[in-house]
């Protein structure tokens, strides 16, 4: 829809803005929060295309994660071990720093652990992980300081959860999971409190930056000029500045109905992390992934869900995590991820006036609240 803004509306919302921030996911938020903190004469406003922070932090699975084995047994065999460890690192320190920010109640924070399940026919990826389990201890030992981080379950408790076929688990003993949902409202009455200004529903289609500005082209057809810019839209920067080395990747996922005799506790990653699911509340699960089905097609920044990919989730819910159970899918969503061929986040200036803080790579509530708060400190540079 196409109109002119009235007096009062540019006048009283948009004429004294001094950062922009485009994007109100953790990473904006957390950018608009430190700039207020850092500076609190600034002007701080945050542009929202949709009527909610639509994206990945209010439609991902609320794990509190930071790496399962295979995940980064993968990584390993592409990068090096100092770069697999650091990423590692900024992860865990990030989510010690999300937990400081908006508090474990308001995360609705449960530290249930994370598992990584292997069926049977899978016995020779665990013990490539039974192998590397001191190694990666002794790594996750000098980030953490806690000892036995990864630790092998078998026998009853592997039993105890109801899975099908899955004879072995390792467990990580300091993963958990939050509430995306009052997460991201946590995060927007804290913004609320340090006086930034929320816009939300206006499409920024380019932006141009000039020696004196940043030019916002609005989808309604009206120009707005800041003097400087904070990109954080992550899988949908791509639209806005081309040249950038991100690339939107779509995840579907489910919620089920309320499950009667529901045992399954925790969160769950198999298959290097491309399925994960977890239990919501005491009788219900989510599932989520399968990207890697149709990697092509879900390089996407649209929403959506597809069947090959629902058939696959809905396969494995019942072949697999809840056989025996009425597990009823009730909800289904998606949501858009920033991935790369670099798993480290984008911060940087790509101009005097526009920082960018994008690429979370599927980690965005272990690393978005730093990523945002470095995104503030190089604006203020």
């Amino acid at each position: 829809m196409q109109y002119e803004l009235s007096h009062w509306e540019y006048d009283s919302f948009l004429r004294n803005i001094d950062v922009a921030i485009l994007g109100s996911g953790i990473v904006g938020l957390s950018a608009a929060v430190r700039l207020k903190e850092l500076q609190p004469s600034l002007n701080v406003a945050l542009i929202e295309r949709g009527a909610l922070p639509i994206g990945a932090s209010t439609r991902n699975a609320g794990f509190a994660c930071f790496g399962s084995m295979t995940e980064l047994l993968d990584d390993l065999r592409l990068k090096t071990e100092e770069e697999v460890w650091q990423l590692v690192e900024m992860r865990w320190k990030g989510l010690l720093r999300l937990r400081e920010r908006i508090g474990d109640q308001n995360l609705v924070y449960e530290p249930l652990g994370g598992y990584e399940i292997f069926r049977a026919a899978e016995r020779h990826i665990f013990e490539e992980c039974s192998d590397q389990l001191l190694h990666f201890n002794q790594k996750m030992k000098a980030i953490t300081g806690q000892a036995d981080t990864y630790q092998m379950v078998s026998g009853d408790k592997t039993k105890s959860f109801g899975f099908n076929d899955v004879p072995h688990l390792i467990w990580n003993s300091l993963e958990g999971q939050i509430d995306t949902g009052s997460m991201m409202a946590a995060w927007l009455r804290l913004a609320q409190q340090h006086n930034v200004l929320l816009l939300n529903g206006i499409n920024i289609e380019s932006i141009l930056p000039e020696s004196d500005a940043v030019v916002l082209q609005t989808g309604a057809g009206w120009e707005l000029r800041v003097p400087s810019l904070v990109v954080a839209v992550n899988g949908f920067a791509k639209r806005l500045l081309p040249d950038l080395d991100v690339q939107p990747a779509r995840n579907q996922v489910l919620v089920t109905k309320p499950i009667p005799g529901l045992s399954l506790r925790g969160a769950f990653h198999y298959d290097r992390g491309y399925y994960y699911f977890r239990n919501v509340g005491p009788d219900r699960i989510l599932l989520g992934g399968g990207r890697h089905l149709d990697s092509k097609n879900e390089l996407t920044d649209h929403f959506g869900t597809t069947s090959l990919i629902r058939e696959n989730l809905l396969q494995l819910l019942e072949e697999m995590i809840a056989p025996g159970l009425d597990a009823q899918p009730e909800r289904w969503w998606s949501g858009i991820l920033g991935i790369g061929e670099a798993k480290r986040p984008i911060v940087q200036k790509v101009h005097p006036r526009v920082t960018v803080a994008v690429r979370m790579g599927g980690m965005g509530v272990a690393i978005g609240t730093q990523v945002g708060e470095d995104a503030a400190a190089l604006v203020l540079e």
